[in-house]
């Protein structure tokens, strides 16, 4: 372990497992500095670079998608390696996404600690990489929407079923069920959320794009 490249920023807006990641970092010697999501990450990195950005994906105010495009738009933080933590993106062309978007690597929660602690002393030792161009803002928001779709559909589904089981189940189940059926759709308001801001920035991008248009007929 190299404790010597600087801190590991935590981005993580559920409070059990954000505490459970900076204990067992500090423990292992890191230096570690939290944050419960991507606005408040880009704060601290704004004061000091860290060595790694450890995030989940699926956060309030600013996720862990638009977190790391925010870094890559940037050449001084361009570099800086991102592990991804998710429960909910965890589909195949949500980690082909990530990994295009700049993202260094993804680990599915729930977190193996002895597999995280591991990662994270490769990322911390390997040399940093040298990134391409990141995706311009189009080219990003038109992923992140097809990712944000297809979320939706899926806590749809899972609302719906929830909503099914819980005729059925026993009585000292219910209380479990009730709780997943709340957090699911906790997570589908968020990604309404994101999905609307999405749509918007997409609109002015559209917008901007008809307005040079016409600026370079009217100079022609």
């Amino acid at each position: 372990m190299e404790t010597n490249k600087g801190y590991l920023l935590v981005v993580e807006d559920i409070p059990d497992i954000l505490t459970l990641l900076d204990t067992t970092l500090k423990f292992k010697g890191y230096r570690v500095v939290t944050a419960r999501n991507g606005q408040e990450a880009l704060e601290q990195v704004q004061k000091e670079a860290p060595a790694l950005v450890i995030t989940d994906i699926l956060m309030p105010k600013m996720d862990g998608f638009s977190l790391v495009h925010r870094l890559r738009l940037e050449p001084e933080t361009r570099s800086i390696p991102v592990l991804f933590l998710s429960a909910t993106y965890v589909a195949p062309e949500d980690k082909t996404f990530a990994l295009t978007i700049g993202a260094t690597r993804f680990m599915e929660k729930p977190v193996v600690l002895d597999d995280f602690l591991k990662l994270i002393e490769e990322l911390m030792t390997k040399p940093a990489q040298v990134l391409k161009q990141p995706l311009s803002e189009k080219e990003f928001y038109e992923g992140y929407r097809k990712r944000l779709e297809i979320k939706l559909a899926e806590k749809n589904t899972q609302i719906i079923r929830a909503k099914g089981l819980l005729k059925t189940v026993a009585e000292h189940e219910k209380e479990s069920f009730s709780m997943s059926m709340l957090h699911a759709v906790s997570e589908r308001k968020e990604i309404l959320r994101l999905l609307e801001e999405v749509n918007t920035r997409l609109a002015n991008e559209e917008k901007e794009e008809k307005n040079e248009e016409k600026a370079g007929d009217v100079e022609a």
